[in-house]
C-alpha cells in the first residue's frame, strides 16, 4: 500500500510539473510577444472584427436590444464584445453543479487563479433557467436535458457569440449515456448524431411542415479529443462511434422500467442488437439539436459522454454515487487536455522558439518566476 500511495504521488507531482511548464512557456512567449510590440510599435488591425458564425438569422441586425431571455442577459446593458469576445471555448453539460464544477476544474487545467475568497459568478443567474460561468477563453453552460432545452441555450450562446464577434469558436457537449456493447465508464466520442430510425438529422416542426438539419459533427475536434486520451496512463478507454439522441428516457431508449411498456424484452435485445450492428455506441438525449445547430452556425462541434451502464446488460443504473461521479470527470479530463494542449501548444507556434535579444530573454526569465495567472491573450 505504501509504494501504491509513493507512485500516486509521484505520478501526480509529474503531471503538475508538466502543466507548470507548459503554462511557464506560454507566459513567456506572450510576454516577449509585449516586449517586441512595445518596442516595435503595437499595430492596429486593418479590419474590425467580425465574427466567423455564418447562415444566421437576418433579422438580428435589427434587435436593439437583443434579449437572451433565458439567459438573462442583454446586447443593452452587457457589452458582448467586451465580455464575451475572448471566448474561445463553450463547453456544456446538464446540470448547473456539473458545470461549475467544470468550470474550476478547467481554470486549474488551463493555469488561471482567482482569490481563495472569491467564487465565479454564475454570469446567468438572472434567467433563472441555465448556469453560466466564464474562465478566460472558456465558457460552461448547463443545458437542461432533452433537444428542447438544450436548443433554447444554444440559441442564445450562438447569439451571444454573434454579438460578441467571437471567431471560431468551439462548442463541446459534455456528459453521461448508456453505452451499446462497451464497457461502463467507457468515454463515447460521437462521430455522428442519429434518430430512432437512425437517421442523421434533426427535425422540428415549422409552422406545421416538417423540417430537417443534417446533424453533423466534426469529425477533425472528434479525432483531435480522442488523441488527449493516454491509453498507457488512463484507466478508461476512449471510442469514436455513432450516437442515437432520443426523445424520450424511457420509451424512447427501449427501456423496460418505465411506467409505461408495450414491447417485450426480446423486442427491446433485438432492436439494441440491431444499433450496435449499426455502430450505434451510446444512447443520450441532446446531440441531434447540438450538432444540428452548431453545424448550420459553421461552428465546430463535439460531443463526448461517459457510459454509465451497457444497455445490452440492463437499463437501472446501479453503479455506485461515488464511483458514478468519478466516471463522469473522465469525459472532463479529455476535454480539459484538449482546450490546454490548443491554447498553449498550437501547431502554428514554435515554444523552443528562441527570444529575438537580450530584452526579450530577460522578459521570458521574468515570467518565468510568476505563475499566477495564464493571460488569455496567450492563446492568440
Amino acid at each position: 500500500m505504501p509504494k501504491s500511495n509513493c507512485s500516486d504521488c509521484t505520478c501526480r507531482l509529474a503531471n503538475e510539473v508538466g502543466q507548470l511548464k507548459a503554462i511557464v512557456n506560454a507566459q513567456s512567449k506572450t510576454l516577449a510577444k509585449l516586449v517586441r510590440q512595445m518596442r516595435d510599435g503595437c499595430k492596429k488591425d486593418e479590419e474590425p472584427k467580425e465574427c466567423t458564425l455564418c447562415g444566421l438569422n437576418p433579422c438580428l441586425k435589427c434587435l436593439q436590444p437583443d434579449i437572451l431571455y433565458h439567459l438573462g442577459l442583454d446586447t443593452e446593458t452587457t457589452d458582448f464584445p467586451k465580455v464575451f469576445g475572448d471566448v474561445r471555448f463553450v463547453c456544456m453539460g446538464g446540470t448547473p453543479g456539473r458545470m461549475e464544477n467544470f468550470a474550476y476544474y478547467v481554470m486549474q487545467e488551463i493555469g488561471l487563479k482567482i482569490n481563495a475568497a472569491t467564487k465565479l459568478r454564475d454570469m446567468a443567474e438572472a434567467g433563472k433557467r441555465f448556469s453560466l460561468f466564464k474562465v478566460g477563453p472558456v465558457l460552461c453552460a448547463s443545458h437542461g436535458m432533452g433537444c428542447p432545452s438544450i436548443s433554447i441555450l444554444l440559441h442564445e450562446l450562438i447569439k451571444m457569440m454573434y454579438h460578441a464577434k467571437c471567431k471560431d469558436p468551439v462548442f463541446i457537449r459534455i456528459g453521461t449515456c448508456g453505452g451499446i456493447g462497451v464497457d461502463p465508464g467507457t468515454v463515447v466520442i460521437s462521430s455522428e448524431a442519429v434518430d430512432g430510425r437512425l437517421n442523421p438529422a434533426h427535425e422540428i416542426l415549422v409552422h406545421g411542415i416538417s423540417v430537417q438539419h443534417a446533424s453533423q459533427l466534426d469529425e477533425g475536434l472528434a479525432d483531435e479529443i480522442k488523441m488527449c486520451h493516454d491509453p498507457d496512463k488512463d484507466n478508461f478507454d476512449t471510442v469514436i462511434g455513432r450516437t442515437l439522441c432520443a426523445h424520450d428516457f424511457y420509451e424512447g431508449q427501449s427501456r423496460l422500467d418505465g411506467a409505461f411498456c408495450e414491447y417485450t424484452l426480446e423486442n427491446k435485445q433485438t432492436y439494441l442488437e440491431h444499433l450496435q450492428s449499426q455502430q450505434v455506441k451510446n444512447i443520450e438525449m441532446e446531440s441531434l439539436a447540438f450538432a444540428a445547430l452548431t453545424s448550420r452556425a459553421n461552428i465546430r462541434g463535439a460531443v463526448v459522454c461517459v457510459a454509465i451502464l451497457n444497455r445490452l446488460n440492463g437499463d437501472q443504473i446501479k453503479t455506485p454515487h461515488e464511483i458514478l461521479a468519478k466516471w463522469e470527470k473522465r469525459p472532463q479530463e479529455l476535454v480539459a487536455r484538449y482546450i490546454r494542449k490548443t491554447l498553449y501548444f498550437n501547431e502554428n507556434d514554435n515554444l523552443s522558439e528562441e527570444p529575438e535579444d537580450e530584452t526579450d530573454k530577460r522578459a521570458s526569465q521574468g515570467a518565468a518566476g510568476d505563475t499566477q495567472k495564464a493571460p488569455a491573450e496567450e492563446a492568440e
